[in-house]
């Protein structure tokens, strides 16, 4: 994914909404695989929710943030959602006073106005109504990603009233438009389309997606290192970065990108490889005097701790680690290393030498915004206890080991 492309996007989409036209987002193929016509309601015109009906046929909804949710008094439609994606749909609504049967493309559109309004009182609506408003997840696209959560952080980035107006897109015969049908349907309408992923992959580039907690200094055998905790928008864990000298300002300093193993990192375990490589990397960075190590907390390629070891389990008898994760209902690797790339752009660093064996960290760092000038060796000890852990890494998983 290129970042020049989909900021482009992005902000093609914000001036279409801020305009009071129409734009089409999808969602993930393995989710709804829905595209979904999507306005702001401060700014929706009566045109656009006309096409709305006209050509989407879908269920008009109105995503709305939880704090007009609250001060709406809009309470959830069902006291327990068994709604396979959890849409969290509230009691439907008409504008009050303003309205006469609440269908109507007027209606609608002055009831998606009252919702956008911060003068609007609980007593402005009537309830049931025409109208069905949505309320979005408080973690936006990162803890729910849907077409709801995506509207609010379009809203967000425009600058806009958090309230908007989705419909999916309904084909000629009945089914959801899709592929060559859906973009036709955007190219012959002049829509912007984007994706869930477009918009989740424009935050993680924002400078707010991590932000610093802490910084102190970390005496180790090795040396003294800067220790920086973060936090960020994308999960609770506590990331760090270890580091020593001037990163910001050195020629493409030395980086390790190093997920938790608690088991290798802290016990010295001999099924893996990672405490091995954490210490080569601090030894480095020592000794070469400048260089970072960001820790990210993402246990078990990303399955967590107890995961990990019932992974262990199934290893026993027998199963290659990639085997085991699929096994327990997981991909074989869950790690995520966008915020490892934030963190590098927080603390200044815009390309790298980088401590790694993995390929897919590699690309993935690119992706994020950080040129990789080189790549260092980073190997650990081989035993019979790792062995099948190793060559399951070389063989399935492309790293590059001996």
């Amino acid at each position: 994914m290129n970042y020049s492309e989909v900021k482009n996007k992005i902000e093609a989409a914000i001036s279409q909404l801020k305009m009071g036209n129409l734009i089409v987002v999808t969602d993930d193929q393995n989710r709804e695989n829905e595209a979904d016509l999507v306005g702001a309601a401060s700014c929706v015109t009566y045109d656009s929710l006309n096409f709305i009906i006209k050509e989407a046929r879908g269920l008009m909804c109105a995503p709305i943030s939880s704090e007009i949710a609250s001060r709406l008094s809009l309470s959830q439609m069902v006291s327990k959602n068994s709604d396979l994606h959890q849409t969290a749909f509230t009691v439907s609504v008409d504008a009050d006073k303003v309205t006469t049967t609440g269908i109507s493309v007027s209606d609608r559109l002055a009831t998606l106005r009252a919702l956008a309004s911060s003068l609007s009182k609980p007593t402005d609506f009537k309830r049931p109504g025409h109208i069905f408003p949505l309320t979005a997840n408080d973690g936006g696209l990162f803890t729910r990603r849907g077409h709801t959560e995506a509207t609010i952080e379009l809203l967000k980035i425009a600058s806009l009233p958090l309230a908007g107006v989705i419909c999916e897109i309904i084909d000629d015969d009945g089914k959801m438009r899709v592929g060559d049908s859906l973009s036709s349907f955007c190219d012959r309408n002049k829509l912007v389309s984007l994706s869930v992923e477009e918009i989740v992959y424009y935050l993680k580039m924002q400078p707010d997606f991590v932000t610093e907690v802490v910084q102190t200094t970390l005496p180790t055998k090795y040396g003294t290192f800067n220790m920086v905790g973060f936090s960020n928008k994308a999960d609770s864990e506590s990331h760090f970065a270890l580091y020593m000298g001037d990163v910001a300002n050195a020629d493409a300093p030395i980086v390790r990108i190093h997920s938790e193993c608690l088991t290798g990192d802290t016990l010295g375990s001999l099924r893996c490889d990672c405490g091995d490589q954490l210490h080569h990397a601090m030894q480095t960075i020592a000794k070469n005097g400048v260089g970072i190590i960001v820790y990210l907390r993402q246990e078990g390629r990303g399955i967590g701790l107890f995961n990990k070891l019932k992974a262990y389990q199934l290893q026993d008898k027998g199963t290659n680690t990639i085997d085991a994760n699929l096994a327990l209902g997981f991909e074989a690797d869950l790690r995520d290393y966008s915020v490892g790339a934030a963190i590098l752009r927080n603390l200044g660093v815009k390309a790298a030498r980088v401590l790694t064996n993995n390929p897919d960290k590699i690309e993935a760092l690119k992706m994020y915004g950080i040129e990789v000038v080189e790549r260092l060796e980073c190997y650990g000890s081989t035993s019979c206890h790792n062995k099948v852990y190793l060559d399951t890494k070389r063989e399935l998983m492309g790293h590059y080991l001996k």
